[in-house]
């Protein structure tokens, strides 16, 4: 098995390949070939060993990320599945959390549950909170129901039993009874897939798992085929939400644990980087072609949740889509991307996105079809990019193209030229990923002004500078291979897994003994799954508590010591608590007790940070190869940007802008008023004066 790894990334336009061998780096962008997302894995497979020269058996471990999943979510694209839950509750997805997440719309519209309501099936059984059996499960009724769902063609089956978090018998003797009756069906069971507290979360995670398991399936089996029979017969690891990567037999149980894997690879990269200039509070910034992702960065450790909401159907709106349990690296995603479509509306405002021109047709300038102006349009229009060098030549941008649509679609109704079009788009969308990364910050407790910015993606180093000012952020670093930034975050991820039980705990009844042994069997279980990916490395264990005042209705993450607890350890626990409350609401509340509702264990082989790399001695930046006409979106003044290779800047150089830095994968956009230091490991650090 060889020492070379390749990481490749499927997002909403493009997909991104790295290629690391002991002789180099290699880099790669294609249009993602949604019918067949496989496709662009495996020729981009092909092509980038070509150009690296390096043969398929040199490569020793691939790791993959991809939208598969989300897509099959929000396009509704998934297999035919049913639900089996307790007699009584088949309308827990659609009642949901009854109420209204958007007040005063009249037209507001829930979404659809993934599971019409002909196909969830009540069982009787029942299981009481504290797990006792009250109703024995009806084996008779559910093996009359496998024959029906058998017959109408059904290929997927959630289950989720009141309270079986508690207690899973019911589930896995139901489980075995389809899998008897529905040969070749999918299974999924609340009680494995989200063992927690909360109905209507447990069963939507549940019927989402199930929804994209055939699907999934298909897809890891046919893309592992492909590999193999490109000479990639290698181990194939997947990149998770959480920020870990795993077997892929561990993706095929639970592929909803892939949601969100692409963002996550770039929140690891941001990590690094973060470690590598020793920046201590950072904004990772990810702009791809279909959205932009935004991820806080405290002491190199990240914002976690164990919540996540799919397929919105008012994009910024919490309550609107569709909620999954599982872990995330907390973080924000909007609708604005290089390819987020620009429109004016009737009262003559610029609207950019949700929606996207993605990679089919994609925007106007790729000469594709494309007949919607769009952010790359822009960015085009006001000089930003390099035609001949978009995505390393593979797209000759039509520049003239973008002029004209955006002038038409834009410019025209705002009597207006197309330049001054294409600012208003470019101040748009970084407005509105300004507000985004404000309220993110804002709901942490946390502020955006005095960090670092980590910008990567393709085109976020365009936007950079421009939204750091918005921020009040002085610093800029865009890392080495930053338009395929998320690609490069896998090949760091380490092989992890993380494990949740709900269980209801008073710190005034604090049961040390109950807790350890619940702690022993959740290591058993992620330990299991990670030394399938990782048998002999040293594991590092993580422990959280999520914890709340008696009473409320929602708890909060509260870091736990990863050994045995003593009896002693509750005064401590409620310290830690109180720390994080007051961290997110600025106060305590006096003689009020604390409850644990849920605890978490994540386990990862151990993989230290890099350490913080000294500055070069500065040198002398090499002449400019030439110049491009460039609008400030932030002054409206048009002027000469010196253009410069990436490749030709050497650790130590300096340079002023206005200017551009033009790769393979992005450009760096310098305004004047800003300085591009390139640093010890090659990353670009733009700094702007106070």
């Amino acid at each position: 098995m060889g020492d070379s790894r390749l990481a490749v990334d499927i997002g909403g336009t493009f997909t991104d390949l790295v290629l690391q061998t002991p002789r180099g780096t290699h880099e790669m962008k294609l249009l993602t070939t949604p019918e067949a997302p496989e496709r662009a894995v495996l020729e981009g497979a092909s092509a980038i060993l070509a150009a690296a020269g390096c043969a398929p058996a040199e490569v020793g471990l691939v790791v993959h990320g991809t939208t598969l999943a989300t897509n099959a979510l929000i396009e509704r694209k998934g297999a035919p599945t049913a639900l089996l839950t307790t007699e009584g509750f088949r309308d827990s997805v659609e009642m949901a959390y009854e109420h209204r997440f958007e007040q005063y719309d009249l037209s507001m519209q829930r979404p659809e549950p993934l599971v019409p309501r002909d196909l969830r099936l009540g069982v009787r059984e029942r299981v009481a909170a504290d797990g006792s059996v009250l109703l024995p499960l009806d084996e008779d009724a559910v093996r009359a129901t496998a024959r029906s769902l058998r017959g109408r063609g059904i290929q997927a089956v959630a289950i989720c039993f009141l309270h079986s978090f508690t207690n899973p018998a019911h589930e896995r003797r139901a489980a075995e009874i389809l899998a008897e009756e529905m040969p070749g069906a999918s299974v999924t069971i609340s009680s494995e897939v989200a063992p927690e507290i909360r109905e209507y979360e447990r069963a939507s995670t549940t019927i989402a798992n199930a929804y994209v398991l055939p699907l999934m399936g298909r897809y890891l089996a046919a893309l592992e085929e492909g590999l193999k029979e490109a000479g990639l017969d290698c181990p194939l690891l997947l990149m998770m939400s959480s920020g870990g990567v795993t077997t892929v037999e561990t993706a095929r149980r639970y592929p909803v644990r892939l949601v969100e894997s692409g963002p996550a690879g770039g929140a690891i990269l941001a990590q690094a980087v973060a470690a590598e200039n020793g920046l201590g509070q950072v904004l990772a910034f990810d702009m791809g072609g279909t959205t932009a992702k935004l991820t806080l960065i405290d002491d190199l450790e990240f914002q976690r949740s164990r919540s996540f909401e799919v397929a919105r159907a008012y994009r910024f709106i919490q309550g609107s889509g569709l909620p999954v349990r599982i872990p995330v690296i907390e973080l924000v995603e909007i609708g604005a991307g290089g390819g987020s479509i620009a429109r004016v509306d009737a009262l003559g405002r610029i609207l950019v996105g949700p929606d996207s021109a993605g990679s089919v047709p994609g925007p106007a300038c790729y000469g594709r079809g494309g007949t919607a102006p769009t952010v790359t349009d822009a960015d085009a229009t006001l000089g930003r990019l390099d035609p001949a060098r978009f995505a390393g030549g593979s797209i000759a941008l039509d520049v003239a193209r973008a002029e004209a649509v955006v002038g038409d679609s834009v410019a025209a109704p705002l009597a207006m030229p197309p330049r001054q079009g294409a600012v208003g788009i470019a101040e748009i969308v970084d407005e509105t990923m300004a507000n985004a990364a404000r309220v993110h910050a804002v709901e942490n407790g946390k502020d955006t002004a005095g960090r670092a910015m980590i910008a990567f993606g393709g085109a976020a180093p365009l936007h950079a500078a421009r939204l750091a000012q918005k921020l009040g952020i002085a610093r800029v670093v865009v890392p080495v291979g930053a338009g395929v930034g998320s690609a490069h975050g896998f090949l760091r991820a380490p092989i992890a897994y993380e494990v949740v039980r709900s269980r209801h705990m008073r710190l005034d009844a604090f049961d040390a003994a109950a807790l350890n042994l619940l702690f022993a069997e959740m290591r058993a279980e992620a330990e299991a799954v990670v030394r399938m990916g990782a048998p002999a490395a040293a594991l590092t264990e993580t422990r959280t508590g999520f914890m709340r005042y008696r009473g409320q209705g929602h708890e909060i993450a509260v870091p736990l010591p990863a050994r045995a607890f003593e009896a002693t350890d509750a005064a401590g626990l409620h310290r830690s608590f109180e720390a994080a409350y007051t961290t997110l609401f600025g106060r305590v509340i006096p003689r009020l007790e604390v409850e644990a509702m849920t605890f978490a264990l994540s386990l990862s082989a151990a993989r230290p940070l890099p350490a913080r790399v000294p500055d070069p001695p500065s040198l002398p930046a090499p002449p400019p190869r030439g110049s491009r006409e460039v609008t400030d979106p932030a002054t409206g003044a048009t002027e000469a940007a010196a253009l410069h290779e990436r490749a030709s800047l050497a650790p130590g150089m300096t340079l002023a802008g206005p200017a551009l830095i033009v790769e393979d994968g992005t450009t760096t956009v310098v305004p004047r008023g800003t300085t591009a230091r390139i640093n010890a490991l090659h990353q670009i650090v733009l700094e702007t004066a106070a």
